[in-house]
């Protein structure tokens, strides 16, 4: 496992995590931005009342109305990345990185309104009767590129297990686990069962529950939030002072917290980013060629809608909760996550500047004068001993207040420690340090005014948000395989899409995250590279569009 989870790391830096990549992802941004003269901007009014259904039309084909399609693409999108993405993103890169987030959303409201646009246009009608869209339509019609249509096809359908069904699940468990003490087991074959009654129907009835969900979800999460901020109402003010002054110095380190450069906390904000709001995967895509309009370009202005909600409002409020209640960058009791344990030669300090930088260096892959130590760890009654030799890092944090447990029981003896990690996989061990992802966002929720109650409005939060991504995305996968393999493999990928997300429920969290981060890539490339091949063929189709909106004036 930790063989696979070093894979995972190293491709991610590769390719997603590379410095290329998140510049590629906002350069499309930017470009389409300009070169359409700042559609999120000009064309949000109109966006809105498209999605209210203002402009109809009797008769026009597709299976869904305008807002069912933005519900499930929606759905798709405000997820875990909103509620363990948001804080994620802090922990690895401070407040700045809720700035990315931001940028990557405003530019991706254009983004998103182009890969939209262009697959509606390219949709065909399937031998069942349903529609069928996505990029590898106009990839396949307007690119006449059939291998990147299929490699992107093939990409979908890994992915919808790498962020719809997998962490999904697995944050999902984890929360009800912390909250409620609900087995991992009972909570994945619970949740298995609804997602399997709900994803055998298809896109009208995902579009149904998903209209209904996604409204309910976010209200919920919002009034959780304001009782949180509210009481902070004090540290809002300097968070967002953090926010913008720490994008041009880098985060300092504070706390346990031990700081972030400029140009990592940009790309772990444009990274989380991107998984939060998906502009340019070009997933959102499959789920609006469902609506029932024959002019594309209207239906790409309802899609640039999403990054907004799904980002700058939703993932804004989440960041405000964890950054002015404190606990980002508080080191707090906890089970360490044996991905995120390393053991280093030598004793260091996160109080001492020089130690706390040579951490930091090491932590970030740079050339650092830590190594990983490697020899034996002497405990009793579960205490270090040896405490002169060596320390303990979790969650990029020097953890405190240490007790090793072997088996459930306080261990004594002497165990191996090999490349950093202990060598048993019985060893477990507690103590105080840095958290993230959901269990941060968690922590933060319980600072205000509902007290520890608040950490219920997160579980349930993520148990609406996670569900109704899993079946967003399960609808994805489906048009993906059904491009691929034609609809008699619907079926079989369904079956296998809801045992996977049986199984998730009990995986490590820090393996299933890594594997998100480096499946998204695959998506994005084919995506990215096509929008920019047809920008003609965008432009022409929105002129097109809006010379039949002002005859109809």
């Amino acid at each position: 496992m930790d063989a696979i989870n070093a894979l995972l790391i190293s491709l991610d830096r590769i390719l997603a995590g590379s410095a290329w990549f998140p510049y590629l992802l906002l350069f499309t941004g930017l470009f389409f931005t300009i070169y359409l003269k700042f559609p999120q901007v000009r064309y949000f009014r109109h966006a809105i009342q498209v999605a209210r259904g203002r402009f109809d039309k009797e008769g026009d084909p597709g299976d869904a109305s305008h807002f069912q399609a933005l519900a499930t693409a929606l759905a798709g999108t405000v997820g875990t990345g909103n509620i363990g993405g948001v804080a994620f993103a802090l922990f690895l890169g401070g407040p700045a990185a809720l700035f990315w987030m931001w940028m990557t959303a405003f530019l991706g409201m254009t983004t998103k309104f182009v890969e939209v646009t262009l697959s509606h246009k390219y949709r065909v009608k399937t031998a069942d009767g349903t529609m069928a869209g996505g990029p590898m339509y106009y990839m396949e019609h307007a690119l006449k590129a059939r291998w990147l249509a299929m490699l992107f096809a093939a990409a979908a359908i890994v992915t919808s297990f790498g962020i719809g069904n997998f962490p999904q699940i697995n944050s999902i468990a984890a929360g009800m686990q912390s909250s409620f003490a609900i087995s991992p087991l009972v909570t994945g074959g619970v949740l298995t069962v609804l997602l399997a009654l709900v994803v055998i129907g298809g896109i009208k009835r995902i579009a149904q529950v998903a209209e209904k969900m996604v409204p309910t979800m976010a209200i919920v999460y919002l009034i959780g939030a304001l009782a949180v901020i509210i009481p902070n109402i004090a540290n809002v003010g300097p968070s967002f002072v953090a926010i913008f002054s720490d994008v041009f110095t880098g985060s300092a380190a504070t706390g346990g917290f031990l700081g972030a450069t400029i140009a990592y906390a940009f790309n772990r904000g444009v990274n989380r980013g991107l998984f939060s709001n998906e502009a340019g995967l070009g997933s959102s895509a499959i789920a609006h060629a469902a609506a029932r309009t024959n002019e594309p370009a209207d239906e790409g202005m309802v899609a640039l809608l999403e990054p907004f909600i799904d980002t700058i409002i939703i993932c804004t409020v989440t960041g405000l909760v964890i950054l002015s209640s404190g606990v980002w960058s508080e080191k707090h009791v906890n089970t360490f996550s044996r991905s995120d344990i390393e053991i280093v030669s030598g004793v260091y300090s996160d109080q001492n500047p020089e130690e706390r930088n040579a951490l930091f260096v090491h932590l970030t892959g740079g050339e650092s004068t830590v190594s990983r130590y490697n020899g034996d760890v002497v405990l009793a009654a579960g205490r270090l001993q040896n405490t002169t030799e060596l320390t303990v890092l979790h969650a990029r944090s020097v953890a405190e207040d240490m007790l090793f447990y072997r088996d459930g029981a306080l261990a004594n003896g002497a165990f191996a420690i090999v490349d950093g990690r202990p060598a048993d996989s019985a060893i477990s061990i507690e103590g105080r340090s840095l958290i993230h992802s959901v269990p941060l966002t968690t922590r933060a929720f319980s600072q205000g005014l509902l007290g520890d109650f608040g950490q219920h409005i997160v579980s349930i939060g993520l148990l609406l948000f996670a569900f109704s991504t899993a079946i967003a995305w399960s609808y994805y996968g489906d048009r993906a395989v059904t491009y691929l393999f034609g609809p008699s493999a619907v079926m079989p990928y369904r079956v296998i899409y809801i045992a996977g997300f049986f199984l998730a429920a009990q995986a490590d969290t820090t393996l299933i995250w890594n594997i998100s981060a480096v499946t998204l890539f695959f998506m994005a490339m084919p995506n990215l590279i096509g929008i920019l091949l047809l920008r003609k063929d965008m432009k022409a189709t929105v002129d097109t569009y809006w010379s039949k909106v002002r005859k109809s004036d």
